[in-house]
């Protein structure tokens, strides 16, 4: 039979697992404090941020909007969505109870400082070019960590599971909520609800008072 030394190398414990960013939320104070690190960088940080918040995008799918999937006349942006989710047209809004939240101003005010350098897309680097993922990574950590937010919260997808934890906390119909952040299944938006027995048996109270 083999025996294998505690110093060899099949023998050493298994490696340190890198930290997990799923379902990992910020809260909205949080959310503020980012867009208002964003801004102060400059339009496109918030620009981006901004999007990636209000459409739950993932990083890939907000590198890969392009100038025709941004409709200002009309207050509506074109998300195509990957990993098998849907593609969505959704709307464009001010949202004048928060300015931070304004994403029309946003996006103009990155238009209007947008170098013009042939590409189609929305999102370009400095020296030009599509924005890749790996930047935006990069870049969302920057931003994170001057908005103070801890490690595991300085990853651009915990926008995504931010958006979805507050609507649906805001109680939110979950067919709206599934549409808004593109999934094709309502099981992956049902991951977001977390509800106590108290809160069940008071929601039957209400809704019963309500029937009869």
């Amino acid at each position: 039979m083999l025996h294998i030394e505690q110093n060899h190398p099949s023998a050493v414990s298994p490696a340190r697992k890198e930290p997990t960013y799923s379902m990992i939320h910020l809260e909205p104070a949080e959310v503020l404090s980012l867009f208002r690190a964003a801004k102060a960088r400059g339009a496109r940080e918030w620009a981006m941020c901004v999007l990636a918040y209000k459409h739950g995008m993932r990083a890939s799918e907000i590198c890969n909007l392009r100038l025709d999937d941004v409709d200002l006349r009309n207050c509506s942006i074109v998300v195509e969505r990957l990993k098998g989710s849907l593609r969505t047209t959704q709307a464009l809004s001010e949202h004048r109870g928060e300015p931070l939240l304004n994403e029309l101003k946003a996006l103009r005010e990155w238009l209007r400082q947008r170098r013009d350098d042939g590409s189609d897309f929305l999102f370009t680097s400095q020296k030009g070019g599509r924005l890749d993922r790996s930047q935006v990574f990069r870049l969302f950590r920057a931003i994170a960590s001057e908005a103070g937010l801890p490690p595991e919260k300085q990853h651009p997808h915990a926008l995504k599971h931010s958006l979805a934890s507050h609507l649906v906390s805001a109680n939110v119909n979950l067919a709206l909520v599934k549409q808004q952040l593109g999934h094709k299944s309502i099981g992956s938006t049902m991951r977001y609800v977390k509800t106590s027995d108290q809160q069940a048996s008071k929601a039957t109270t209400c809704a019963l008072i309500k029937i009869y």
